[in-house]
C-alpha cells in the first residue's frame, strides 16, 4: 500500500498551492443556510461542488429538497468487491455576524499569520468547507496517480446541517441503497493539533427533553404564598439537580447499561497525545 500511496502525496504536495487557491474560492461563497436571504448563495455552492466533483471523474449530482441542496457522488472504480466508504460533510456555514468583530472580511478567505504559521480566515475554514476539502483532494490526487480509487466511495454532502439537517433523513431513507457502505467518515472533526493527523471515532452526544411543569394558574403574591405554594421554577431546578452527581455522572437509572467501558489501551493512547491546543 505505501507504494500506492507514496505518489498520491507527492501529487497533493505538487499541487498543494492549486489545492489551496481550490478551498479559498468555495470558502467565498457565502453559503449561509439559517438566513433565508443567502439561499441563492447556497444553492451556488452546491452547484459549484457538483461540477468539481464531475471535474474529477466522479458520477456526481444535486438533489432538490424541501430545504437546500443534497449532493451524492460515487466511483465504483475499485471494483465490485472493494469495501465502500461513505464520506459524510455539509457544505453550509453558519452566519457571519457579528461583522464588526471579524478581523478580515468573512467571506475573503485571506491567508493570514497566525499562531501555528499560516491560516486561512473564513467563515467554513474550520467548519466545514476545510475538512470537506480534504477527502475532495484526496480523491483527486488519487484519480490523477492511479487508474482507480482503492475503495468504491460514496459522497453525500447537506446544505442544511448548520439549520438542523431537515432534510437529511428524508434523504437517507429514500436512498438508503445507494448510501450502503461498509463504513462511514463524518469529515466534520478536528485534529488533536495542527501536526498529528486524526480520524475521529466517536463524538459526544447530547438528548433534547420538553418537560412541563404545572403550577398554579396565575401569578401569586409572594407576602401571602411565597414558601406555601410550590414554585415551578424550583421544582424544574431541583430536577435538573438530579441528573448528574457532583462529578457529572448521570444518575438515571439504565443510562449506562449499552456504555463500552474505555479500555485501558485507549486511555494510555490519548494521554500519549500530551496537552492539546487550547
Amino acid at each position: 500500500m505505501s507504494d500506492l500511496v507514496a505518489p498520491v502525496q507527492q501529487k497533493i504536495n505538487e499541487d498543494l498551492d492549486k489545492a489551496i487557491e481550490r478551498l479559498q474560492t468555495l470558502l467565498q461563497i457565502p453559503s449561509v443556510s439559517t438566513d433565508p436571504s443567502y439561499a441563492t448563495d447556497v444553492r451556488r455552492c452546491a452547484e459549484h461542488i457538483t461540477n468539481d466533483l464531475l471535474s474529477i471523474g466522479l458520477v456526481a449530482k444535486m438533489h432538490d429538497t424541501i430545504g437546500h441542496p443534497m449532493i451524492m457522488a460515487t466511483d465504483d472504480s475499485a471494483g465490485p468487491d472493494a469495501p465502500r466508504v461513505l464520506y459524510y460533510g455539509h457544505y453550509d456555514v453558519q452566519p457571519p455576524e457579528p461583522l464588526e468583530e471579524w478581523k478580515n472580511p468573512p467571506f475573503g478567505a485571506e491567508i493570514v499569520d497566525g499562531s501555528n504559521g499560516k491560516q486561512i480566515v473564513a467563515r467554513g475554514a474550520a467548519d466545514d468547507k476545510g475538512q470537506l476539502m480534504t477527502f475532495v483532494e484526496a480523491i483527486r490526487a488519487w484519480k490523477d496517480t492511479h487508474e482507480s480509487l482503492p475503495v468504491r466511495v460514496v459522497i453525500l454532502l447537506e446544505g442544511e446541517e448548520e439549520s438542523g439537517s431537515e432534510s437529511l433523513v428524508p434523504f437517507l431513507q429514500e436512498h438508503k441503497d445507494a448510501l450502503k457502505a461498509d463504513t462511514c467518515i463524518v469529515c466534520d472533526t478536528g485534529m488533536w493539533d495542527p501536526e498529528t493527523p486524526a480520524i475521529t471515532s466517536r463524538l459526544r452526544g447530547l438528548v433534547y427533553i420538553e418537560a412541563t411543569l404545572h403550577g398554579p394558574s396565575h401569578d401569586l403574591h409572594s407576602g401571602s404564598y411565597g414558601g406555601a405554594v410550590v414554585n415551578p421554577a424550583n421544582a424544574l431546578t431541583a430536577i435538573l439537580g438530579q441528573l448528574h452527581d457532583s462529578e457529572g455522572k448521570v444518575q438515571i437509572d439504565g443510562f449506562y447499561d449499552d456504555v463500552e467501558i474505555v479500555s485501558t489501551e485507549q486511555i494510555a493512547q490519548w494521554n500519549a497525545l500530551g496537552d492539546a491546543d487550547a
